[in-house]
Parts: C-alpha cells; structure tokens; sequence
C-alpha cells in the first residue's frame, strides 16, 4: 500500500477498538494513538491534584501544566502513554480513573486541548487512532473511518477479564453499571458526543475473532486507498 492515510476507530467502550487499532498499526507499520487513554492520564492528572471538574480556572489551570506523549516500548513493541515524563500506561486502567474519565472528556477545555494535541501528532498521516469522536471531530477528513459495535453482555465480558487480573475482587456488576454510566455520558455530553461518521463503515465484532475483524478492516482500507489511487490518476 503507497501512500499514508489516517485510520480512525470509534466505538463504545470494550468494543475492541484499541485491539483492533493495535493490529492495524503493526500490519501498517503506522502510528498507533490511543485517544481513550490521553483522556484518561489527565483524569488521572486531576486526580492526584485534587482539581475540582466545575472550577474552569483550576481546569484550565492543570491542562497548562500537562504534557502527554506517546513513546514505544522497546521490548513490546507498542506505545504506551507518558504523563510528564511518567509512564502512566497501566496506572490509567485502574478502575478509579475508568469512574471519571468520561466526566472529565465531556469537559470543554479538555476535549479542545486534547483534540488539538491529536491532530497535531496526525500532521504527518501514518497514524491508526481509536477514541469517541475521532472520525467525527478529530480527523473528518480521515480516508478511513470504522465505527466498532458489540453486543453488551460481551463488552462487558472482555473488560472483566481485562480488569480481573489487575483487580480480583472487581464484580460483573461494577463493570457493566462503568459501561453503561460511560456509553451515556459519552452519547449525551454537550461537546463531540460518540456518534457514528456519516461515512463511517460499521463493524460488529461480537461473534468475529481478532482475525475476521482484522481481515474486515484490511479489505476496507485496500479498497479505499485503490479508489484513492484510481481518482489521482
């Protein structure tokens, strides 16, 4: 495939996005960004600084003093998220941010800022980025928008198994009530609300494999970029 072009992979969430951005980046050779958890170091940034979510002074205040980066892991080979300097990748999945971070992403503030730390790492293309509102408001433009879809019962069944090793005593019910407080903060929230792009392909993974879904989105990013090819001629 010549030429780079910008991914980008909405969805509610445990819908499989990141594990699908990740295999898209590796097969690409591309950029892989997660959106999701840029939102969720500057929670946890908030967090540890006590700032207050209503004081826009302090809000603004804190966005000031925060820089994030993207750096890959030598020995994985994926990139994991630095929160002034400290590599937060893991301390952002704990279940205290996962309560927040919704509330903190439908802040004005935060979503501009974090929307223009994007696009700025999007400048160059090569990039597969995953998130809320990245086909729709981060990369409209993007030459392929995949929009991830799964039935509940099984979204809430993979941040289980996600969360279980890290937290034994997490429930079934503590999941599926953060799943569900997130998706409508998410759908409802005043500033870029998770809807799906216009040209947006869907893709229901809840009964595909990690390949099947893989394969899907292969097939629609060849098919995209001859179309590309076959318009420049």
């Amino acid at each position: 495939m010549s030429g780079k072009i910008i991914i980008t992979i909405d969805g509610g969430s445990s819908c499989g996005k990141s594990t699908l951005a990740k295999q898209l980046a590796a097969k690409l050779d591309y950029l892989y960004i997660d959106s999701g958890a840029m939102y969720r170091a500057i929670t946890l940034y908030f967090l540890r600084n006590n700032v207050d979510f209503e004081n826009v002074n302090q809000i603004k205040e804190a966005l000031i003093n925060i820089t994030l980066e993207f750096i890959v892991n030598e020995y994985s080979n994926q990139s994991e998220i630095f929160l002034n300097g400290e590599n937060v990748e893991y301390i952002i999945r704990d279940l205290v941010v996962a309560e927040k971070v919704s509330e903190v992403a439908s802040l004005k503030d935060v979503r501009s800022f974090a929307v223009a730390a994007q696009q700025k790492m999007g400048k160059h293309k090569g990039i597969v980025m995953d998130g809320r509102d990245i086909g729709t408001t981060v990369f409209p433009d993007a030459e392929v928008k995949i929009f991830m879809i799964a039935d509940e019962a099984v979204r809430v069944e993979r941040r289980f198994r996600e969360m279980f090793d890290k937290n034994p005593n997490i429930t079934l019910d503590e999941i599926k009530a953060n799943i569900e407080m997130r998706d409508y903060i998410d759908s409802h929230r005043e500033v870029s609300p998770l809807r799906k792009a216009a040209d947006a392909a869907e893709l229901d993974n809840t009964n595909l494999t990690e390949k099947e879904q893989l394969d899907f989105a292969l097939k629609l990013i060849k098919k995209t970029m001859k179309s590309t090819e076959i318009e420049n001629e």
